[in-house]
């Protein structure tokens, strides 16, 4: 397994017509949704001491990561349904992290710059990307919980909206040379979500298709920090002939 510790992580989670994610899922992953919306979680996490669970800290790596994620469903044979994320791209600003990442995953990281402050009062990030791909200007308010989702939030109250609170236990890797979902599941120490209200919100990975075809809404937002994190050994399912 792999081991890290969160610092910062704040996910913002928007809502898009249940018909308009589901083309970006594999077969065997369908969108987890929510009268009638799927979503899509956009993390921005400070990451410390990355490293193989049996390494010393010492020998951890410490990042700055974008990741873009579908929630989705995945029924297994035994007839159990997961609940997860699917990765769309991730950002890095570490190129060593770009090589490794993309050599033992297939989360399709891309390089960046990040640069992030924090007061008592507000958090904020900014990264750039190349041609703007992914770029990302976010200031969110930290000295207090938010009372309720953002307005025009498809979530009722914040717990409905807690249930779509990134990360999930669970990664959803597709192979398609052997049709087969590889499943990553995560566990978590100290996981207590804040809502958090943001004040600004810049992001150019949602203005390009197909998120452009369906108007932008925040759904939610919520910040943990200091959360020791590990990923276990990744599990592989072959699908069934008629999954589609």
């Amino acid at each position: 397994g792999v081991t890290a510790f969160f610092r910062h992580s704040l996910v913002l989670t928007f809502a898009y017509p249940e018909e308009l994610l589901a083309p970006l899922l594999p077969p065997g992953l369908s969108v987890d949704s929510y009268d009638g919306y799927g979503f899509v979680a956009v993390a921005l996490v400070q990451t410390e001491g990355l490293r193989p669970t049996r390494l010393p800290r010492w020998f951890g790596r410490d990042f700055f990561l974008a990741g873009y994620r579908v929630f989705a469903r995945f029924r297994r044979r035994d007839g159990r349904t997961l609940r997860g994320l699917r990765i769309l791209q991730s950002y890095t600003d570490r190129r060593s992290m770009v090589w490794t990442g993309n050599l033992f995953t297939g989360y399709r990281y891309r390089r960046c710059r990040a640069s992030f402050a924090r007061t008592d009062r507000e958090l904020s990030w900014t990264v750039t990307t190349q041609d703007a791909e992914a770029d990302v200007a976010v200031t969110a308010r930290v000295d207090r919980p938010a009372e309720r989702p953002p307005e025009g939030s498809p979530f009722p109250d914040l717990q409905v909206a807690r249930r779509f609170a990134g990360p999930l236990p669970h990664t959803f890797g597709y192979d398609p040379a052997s049709r087969s979902m590889v499943v990553v599941q995560g566990q978590r120490d100290r996981w207590q979500p804040m809502p958090v209200q943001v004040q600004d919100l810049r992001c150019t990975f949602l203005s390009r298709p197909p998120f452009d075809g369906a108007p932008r809404q925040l759904a939610n937002a919520f910040l943990v920090e200091d959360v020791p994190y590990r990923w276990l050994r990744g599990e592989v399912e072959p699908l069934p002939d008629d999954a589609s």
